[in-house]
């Protein structure tokens, strides 16, 4: 095919789909093994200091932060994060020093709630780098292709934008029609973390409501670390086994982190916590409000259990509950003083 157009972005994630398919084959097991470790463990094992990673959920929806937060305690740096609609997660992420290069498709926002003060601090101050960019569905089919083993697939998405001039695609011509066609280059993250309603000891994870692209990231990651609202007797995974969709064989670590997602929602279980959320964008607005913020929630605690009691216990995801089920109205976002 011959190249129209080649996209100025660096190219992350991508590997042949044969070296690919070896390195799945010789590193992941297909035995059913219990995965069972805590989030320290997972984040020691599977993540390292310059990694490419992608995270499950979708902007505040369903976001592990129990494992960047662990990712935070546990110091790690320069890493390069697939910001994919990335808010409260990248920022933070991003303050705290743990990434530093961003392949950006949506990112510096709290959607409703405004700007992210600290992501765009650091990126305009020169400490945070965006890479590449790329849309919404370029990265599902970027994950896509990783999970088919192709090198890449071919859309029409992004052409005649300067999405497309700062991404990694490339534009070349159709052999069939002679139209331009624009090619996603295959993505496997060094590491993925997705955050579940429930799974087994072995992985087979169970998502309620929307899956987003987290299906095809599954597949694409070389490695897979499983957050999980609560870890279920696997006679009770197969008896409904159409509502797993992370099958046990791609998954590395099994981590039980109830509230996992939180100050993010989880679809039919909690609501976003929208003080919590205040406080934070309070506070990021300067370095020293960030160190405040990183000191009182997160190094001042030992795990996310701890995390979970020092913004209100049970009590406050009790409240965050009956939000989610509508057992009380429902407060506008915009309505929270921080």
């Amino acid at each position: 095919m011959r190249v129209l157009e080649e996209g100025r972005g660096e190219l992350l994630g991508w590997l042949d789909p044969d070296e690919a398919r070896r390195w799945m084959a010789e590193r992941k097991s297909r035995s059913p093994v219990d995965k069972r470790m805590t989030l320290r463990e997972a984040v020691e094992r599977f993540t390292h200091d310059g990694d490419y990673f992608a995270l499950g959920g979708f902007g505040h929806i369903r976001v592990s932060m129990a494992a960047i937060y662990e990712m935070i305690r546990r110091g790690r740096r320069h890493m390069a994060m697939a910001a994919k609609t990335a808010v409260h997660d990248v920022d933070i992420l991003i303050a705290s020093g743990v990434v530093d290069r961003v392949e950006c498709a949506y990112s510096f926002g709290h959607e409703l709630r405004g700007l992210s003060p600290a992501g765009r601090r650091a990126v305009e101050g020169g400490r945070v780098k965006v890479v590449a960019e790329i849309s919404n569905a370029g990265f599902q089919w970027r994950f896509r292709a990783a999970a088919m083993g192709l090198p890449f697939l071919p859309t029409r998405v992004m052409l005649g934008s300067d999405t497309l001039r700062y991404s990694s695609a490339k534009v070349v011509e159709d052999p069939f029609s002679g139209k331009p066609l624009c090619l996603l280059p295959a993505c496997y993250p060094d590491f993925a973390i997705i955050h579940v309603h429930r799974c087994d000891r072995y992985g087979n994870s169970q998502i309620d409501g929307i899956t987003i692209e987290d299906i095809d990231l599954a597949r694409a990651a070389k490695r897979l670390i499983i957050t999980t609202e609560e870890i279920v007797d696997e006679d009770l995974i197969r008896m409904e086994p159409e509502r797993t969709v992370i099958p046990y064989y791609l998954v590395d670590a099994v981590c039980e982190a109830p509230y996992g997602s939180h100050p993010g929602n989880m679809p039919r279980l909690y609501y976003s916590d929208e003080e919590h959320m205040a406080e934070w964008l309070k506070l990021s607005r300067t370095d020293e409000g960030v160190k405040e913020y990183l000191d009182k929630y997160i190094f001042s605690v030992e795990d996310f259990s701890q995390y979970i009691e020092l913004v209100g216990g049970r009590k406050k995801m009790e409240y965050l509950r009956r939000l989610e089920m509508l057992e009380e109205p429902l407060r506008a976002p915009w309505a929270v003083r921080g």
